[in-house]
């Protein structure tokens, strides 16, 4: 254990190594990507496929010893049980800290398969970062406008379409598509610039989980819901890796995503979109309520934002 040593050593110390695991194994990644690429061969495929998601779960292995090793933070979780690497889920979460993807790649870990995000088109460009998002088989969607497809009809629905396509690969190896449904960190400004009618939570943003659901419902039908309560008054990326938070509660529900929410159109079904809209904010409205009781458990009261 480190955690004798200054905060900002820690945090530096931290961020460093992580930096040197990812310019480490980007490389690795990318051979394995080229060969993918290169050879049309579909056994060969899901090998290379198998290996990528091993290099990956090389980062995030060594992600976690580091937080073990440096930080030591004490982890309250439940619900982590009667989960299956062989099997396809979705996932969401409450977005408080750019930690919360560490925190639910560490509790996650080897229980079930890797976390993958959908992304917008142009974050392939991030350097090292993309072209590793890239050769894991990241889905990256276009996304159109309303008011582009007002302009241009034909591309009504083009958006589903391709991601569907970008999808054909998840059919043979299990994967968890992970999803922040709040889109952005919650603040206490951006809480109250949205009159949030949450106590702890920001308005979820139904579309980008229905567009998920509707581009893979063949093979998305298992939901994980993950609340992250941090008991601190700062929970910053940075006092995550200095050792500051010294404690990470995550409670994990699991539940069967109806069949109604799988493989319908969002955008064009009036109906089926006010249908996912309402099972979305009841979601919303049951982890307000488990936040609040967190809220009172570790700190003795109910009342403010998180």
């Amino acid at each position: 254990m480190l955690n004798f040593l200054p905060h900002w050593l820690r945090g530096s110390l931290t961020l460093f190594l992580i930096i040197c695991s990812t310019l480490t194994l980007v490389p690795f990644l990318l051979l394995v990507a080229i060969l993918k690429l290169v050879i049309p061969i579909t056994a060969w495929r899901r090998w290379c496929t198998v290996a990528s998601i091993e290099i990956a779960n090389l980062w995030v292995g060594f992600n976690n010893v580091l937080l073990h090793v440096i930080n030591d933070i004490h982890w309250d979780i439940e619900g982590a049980e009667d989960l299956s690497l062989d099997d396809w889920y979705f996932v969401t979460c409450n977005h408080q800290s750019w930690a919360d993807i560490l925190v639910a790649q560490k509790v996650l870990f080897r229980k079930i398969p890797m976390l993958k995000f959908f992304l917008k088109q142009q974050l392939i460009w991030v350097p090292v970062i993309g072209i590793a998002w890239w050769a894991l088989d990241f889905p990256f969607m276009k996304r159109y406008s309303a008011a582009e497809i007002a302009k241009n009809p034909s591309l009504k629905g083009k958006d589903l379409e391709t991601t569907r396509k970008a999808c054909e690969k998840f059919k043979y190896t299990p994967v968890t598509v992970f999803n922040f449904l709040e889109g952005t960190r919650f603040t206490p400004a951006k809480h109250q610039l949205q009159q949030s009618p949450y106590q702890h939570l920001l308005k979820p943003k139904a579309g980008g989980a229905a567009f998920v659901l509707g581009a893979m419902g063949e093979q998305l039908h298992t939901m994980l819901n993950l609340t992250i309560y941090y008991p601190c008054d700062d929970r910053s990326f940075w006092h995550f890796l200095s050792g500051r938070v010294k404690k990470v509660v995550v409670r994990i529900e699991k539940q069967t995503i109806a069949p109604r929410f799988l493989s319908r159109d969002y955008l064009s079904d009036e109906q089926f979109r006010g249908e996912f809209q309402q099972w979305v904010s009841e979601l919303w409205a049951d982890k307000d309520r488990l936040l609040k009781g967190l809220h009172k458990d570790f700190n003795g009261s109910d009342s403010g934002a998180l």
